[in-house]
């Protein structure tokens, strides 16, 4: 073999290894058992002046209020409200793990328009949240330099579904800004420098790249929610909200209450299409006529009983009775 020709097999090679490289890089490790499902959030970063109506069709976010709740924006800001160019704003997302790795649950969906290509799409559309390549292998697109017009793309996001450290946590991915430090990010989020580092796999500030996404944990606040129920994976993190159980209930995480999830009867009718509920089922607590969901009583000045939020199913809200002491030892 010729100079010429083997110096032309390493550059292959290398290209090769560089297109493998970027492949992979998004990965979020998503150890959790095989078909496993959660919630979990992207920092989406528009491109230009956007508002909350736009980013959920963008993102094919059946909700509203799930973006509101992710932001903790009041449940009653307007689909218009607007949005300025490359500010974050957390967009929330059903997480599926398969193979040690976390993607969007078939969604977002993306229809290609004129003048569009996989590279822009990744990068500018979806706020480099991932790279083309992703996009060309869960469409299964053979050549990455043909898309159609009107062509739906599914756009899979990285997620993961892990505890961490034993700690049930919000997996966000958060776009690495420029001149950013793994200290800096673990100060932003409420988590730690080493936790980042070990959960990402990079162990140096240099190999830190502006513009990848990196997985952040947001501590969940501990909830009473049963195996059974429903919404079993619903996850909150700390400082904001999300409506439940057909937005029947809506539940609250704020690391001042004990790092104890805070539900309460949203006062909304049922939302989902597909909900036998005509209107919400009672969320009183077993034989009570008057404490239900949120509400808590106090005997003998120091024993406080609490009406706790524990699932749904077909038929009913579920819930628990949670007494605590804070009498004097």
């Amino acid at each position: 073999m010729g100079n010429f020709q083997l110096k032309l097999v390493l550059l292959l090679f290398t290209v090769c290894a560089a297109l493998s490289t970027l492949s992979t890089a998004q990965d979020f490790k998503c150890s959790a058992q095989t078909a496993a499902r959660c919630q979990a959030l992207v920092g989406y970063l528009p491109p230009n002046k956007t508002t909350i109506s736009e980013i959920q069709s963008l993102f094919t976010v059946k909700n509203l209020r799930s973006i509101l709740g992710a932001n903790n924006f009041p449940p009653g800001t307007p689909r218009n409200f607007s949005v300025p160019a490359q500010k974050p704003i957390k967009v929330p997302i059903h997480c599926i793990c398969s193979n040690g790795t976390g993607v969007s649950d078939k969604v977002p969906v993306y229809t290609v328009k004129k003048d569009d290509g996989l590279d822009f799409i990744a990068r500018t559309i979806f706020g480099q949240l991932l790279k083309y390549q992703k996009i060309v292998e869960a469409n299964n697109i053979s050549n990455p330099d043909l898309i159609q017009i009107g062509q739906n793309l599914t756009i899979p996001l990285p997620c993961s579904c892990d505890d961490v450290d034993n700690a049930k946590v919000v997996h966000y991915a958060h776009v690495v800004e420029e001149g950013s430090s793994f200290a800096l990010i673990a100060q932003k989020f409420g988590t730690d420098r080493d936790t980042l580092m070990k959960l990402n796999g990079i162990h140096d500030d240099s190999k830190l790249i502006a513009g990848e996404p990196l997985d952040v944990p947001l501590k969940a606040c501990n909830s009473s929610i049963r195996a059974d129920s429903f919404d079993n994976y619903l996850r909150v993190a700390n400082g904001t909200y999300t409506f439940t159980a057909n937005s029947c209930v809506k539940c609250q995480c704020d690391a001042t209450n004990n790092w104890t999830l805070q539900c309460e009867p949203s006062q909304f009718q049922p939302s989902s299409p597909n909900s036998r509920w005509k209107t919400c089922p009672s969320m009183l607590c077993g034989d009570s006529e008057s404490l239900s969901i949120g509400n808590t009583t106090t005997s003998n000045n120091c024993n406080r009983t609490t009406c706790e939020y524990a699932g749904y199913n077909n038929l009913s809200i579920l819930t628990t009775l949670n007494s605590l002491s804070t009498c004097p030892k």
